[in-house]
C-alpha cells in the first residue's frame, strides 16, 4: 500500500479495497522500521492518526466520499498542531505544544486527512539542506550520504521514501521546490496569499507560503484544493475564489507558450542539469507547446536582495522567542537581560543566529536605507521583470537547482555556497508568483527537477503542465532503492 499515490488511495478507499485504519497502521509500521535511516520525523502521532483513521472510516461508512477522506499525510513541524509538539526543529521551542491548529492543519483535517506526525526541517525554516535542525540532519533516501534539500527536507524525504503519500511544506525562498527537486517529487509553492499563514510559525512574513509535496501533480492538486482559500485570521490572505485544480489537469498543452530565461543557463548551472531541462522542453513541444527565449535581467540581484529582506524579517519575527512565555529558558538567570541573552544564545542554532544578526544589522540606524530599502526596490524590479515576461509567455521553465544533492556537511563551512543553491527559486518568493518543481530525470543516480513559474493565482496552469508531462514520462514513478 505504501506505493500508492494520494489519487490511488482515494480510489482504493472508495472501492473498499482497504480501510484508512489498515493503511494508517501499515504506514506507521513502515515509519518505525525505516525512518531511523532518514530522521525525517520529529514526532510520530500514532494515537492521533489511528483515531483520525477510524473517524474517516466511519464517515465513509456513513456515505461520505471526499478525495482526501482517510488519506495519511504529515505536517512540516512549523504548522501549529493542537496538543502536539510544534518545535520548528529548534531547541528554543523545546516542549512547546501548540494550543490550537494552524488553518492549513484544520482545513486538511476537515477534508478527512490522517496526521501521521510532524516532519523534520531546517531550524525555523532557515536552510537549504535540512542540516540546521536541532534534531539532526535529514538524509536523502536516494543517497543516505547526501542532503534532501531544505527547509522542508523532512517532508520531502518521508514522501520520497514512501513513508507517506504527501506532506505539507513551506517555501520562503524555494523550500518546497528545492527539496522536491533533490528527492524526485512534485512540489508547488502557491501565489503569496493563496494559502493561509495563520498558525504557520513565521520566518519571513512577506515571503513564507505553505504548499504540498507529493509524487505527482495530481496529488499536489488534491492537497492544494483543500489547503487553499481565504482566511479572515490571516491579514495577508487574498479573498479570491479557488480554482478547480483537478479540472485544470486535463487541459491539452496545444498553444501553451513557454519561456526559457537566458539567465538560467549561464555559469553556475551543472551542464548535465541543463541538458535534462532541454529534454523536458522537447517533450513539451511534442505536447503542443511553443518555446521562446526570454530575459529576466534583474535575477542577478535576487540572492543579495533576498538575504537582506528575509533575515531582516526573521530578526523581527524571532524576537518573540525570549524564554519568558514558552519554550526553552536558561537556568538560573541573574536578571531579565541575562534571561534574554542566555535563553536565546543557548536556544537558537548557528544558522538562525547568523540570520538574526544579519537582519538586525540591515535594519539598524544608518543601514536601513543602504540595505533594506534598496533590497525592496530590487524586489520590485524583479516583480516587474516577471510581469513583463508573462505578457509574452504563459509559463516560465528552467532548472529548479543549479546542482545535484550535495554531500552532508559539504557546505557547512561556506554558507554563501548553500545560499547560491536557491538562485532559481527565490525570485518567485520575492515577486509572490506561484512556482512548481517536477521530476525530470536523473544524473549519476540522483534526481533532477525542473521548475515552472506562472502569473499570480495560476497554480492550475502549473499543475496542468506538470500533469501532462507526467502522462508521457515515468520519472515521477521512480522510487529510491531500499524504500
Amino acid at each position: 500500500m505504501h506505493q500508492l499515490t494520494l489519487a490511488e488511495i482515494a480510489r482504493g478507499l472508495a472501492d473498499k479495497q482497504f480501510s484508512s485504519e489498515e493503511l494508517t497502521r501499515s504506514l506507521l509500521a513502515r515509519i518505525q522500521q525505516l525512518d531511523p535511516q532518514l530522521n525525517s520525523f520529529i514526532t510520530v502521532t500514532e494515537e492521533l492518526a489511528l483515531n483520525q483513521a477510524k473517524a474517516a472510516d466511519a464517515r465513509r461508512a456513513a456515505g461520505e466520499n471526499g478525495a482526501l477522506l482517510g488519506a495519511p499525510i504529515g505536517h512540516k513541524d512549523l504548522f501549529c498542531t493542537q496538543d502536539v509538539l510544534t518545535s520548528c526543529a529548534s531547541k528554543i521551542l523545546a516542549g512547546f505544544k501548540a494550543p490550537y491548529n494552524a488553518t492549513v492543519v484544520d482545513k486538511l483535517a476537515s477534508a478527512g486527512t490522517v496526521t501521521l506526525g510532524k516532519l523534520n526541517m531546517d531550524e525555523f525554516a532557515m536552510g537549504s539542506a535540512n542540516e540546521s535542525s536541532h534534531y539532526g540532519a535529514v538524509k536523502n533516501p536516494w543517497d543516505l550520504t547526501r542532503v534532501p534539500g531544505g527547509s522542508s527536507g523532512g517532508s520531502a524525504a518521508a514522501v520520497a521514501a514512501r513513508l507517506l503519500p504527501a506532506a505539507t511544506g513551506t517555501d520562503t525562498g524555494g523550500s518546497i521546490r528545492q527539496p522536491a527537486a533533490l528527492t524526485n517529487l512534485t512540489g508547488i509553492k502557491p501565489t503569496y496569499g493563496r494559502v493561509s499563514r495563520w498558525g504557520m510559525i513565521a520566518y519571513a512574513s512577506s515571503l513564507d507560503q505553505g504548499g504540498p509535496l507529493a509524487r505527482t501533480a495530481e496529488d499536489c492538486a488534491l492537497m492544494l484544493q483543500a489547503m487553499a482559500g481565504f482566511d479572515t485570521k490571516d491579514s495577508t490572505s487574498v479573498d479570491q475564489p479557488v480554482d478547480d485544480y483537478l479540472a485544470a489537469l486535463a487541459q491539452p498543452l496545444t498553444g501553451m507558450r513557454i519561456g526559457l530565461p537566458k539567465e538560467y543557463f549561464g555559469a553556475g548551472l551543472d551542464a548535465r542539469i541543463g541538458e535534462t531541462v532541454m529534454a523536458v522542453v522537447e517533450e513539451l513541444k511534442k505536447l503542443g507547446a511553443t518555446v521562446k527565449e526570454i530575459s529576466l535581467p534583474n535575477m542577478q540581484h535576487a540572492i543579495p536582495a533576498y538575504y537582506v529582506i528575509a533575515p531582516a524579517e526573521a530578526s523581527s519575527n524571532l524576537s518573540r522567542f525570549d524564554g519568558v512565555r514558552f519554550g526553552y529558558r536558561c537556568e538560573n538567570p541573574v536578571n531579565l537581560e541575562d534571561l534574554y541573552k542566555r535563553s536565546r544564545g543557548e536556544g537558537f542554532g548557528a544558522e538562525v543566529k547568523r540570520r538574526i544578526m544579519v537582519g538586525t544589522y540591515a535594519l539598524s540606524a544608518g543601514y536601513y536605507d543602504a540595505y533594506y530599502l534598496k533590497a525592496q526596490k530590487i524586489r520590485r524590479l524583479i516583480k516587474n521583470d516577471f510581469v513583463a515576461a508573462f505578457n509574452d509567455v504563459d509559463v516560465i521553465l528552467g532548472p529548479t537547482t543549479p546542482n545535484l544533492a550535495w554531500k552532508l556537511g559539504e557546505k557547512n563551512n561556506d554558507p554563501v555556497a548553500a545560499y547560491l543553491e536557491d538562485i532559481y527559486t527565490i525570485t518567485a518568493n520575492l515577486a509572490g508568483i506561484p512556482g512548481l518543481s517536477m521530476p525530470a530525470g536523473f544524473v549519476d543516480g540522483l534526481p533532477v527537477g525542473v521548475q515552472l513559474l506562472a502569473p499570480y493565482f495560476q497554480e492550475g496552469r502549473l499543475l496542468n503542465v506538470a500533469h501532462q508531462y507526467q502522462q508521457v514520462t515515468d520519472w515521477h514513478t521512480q522510487a529510491p532503492t531500499g524504500f
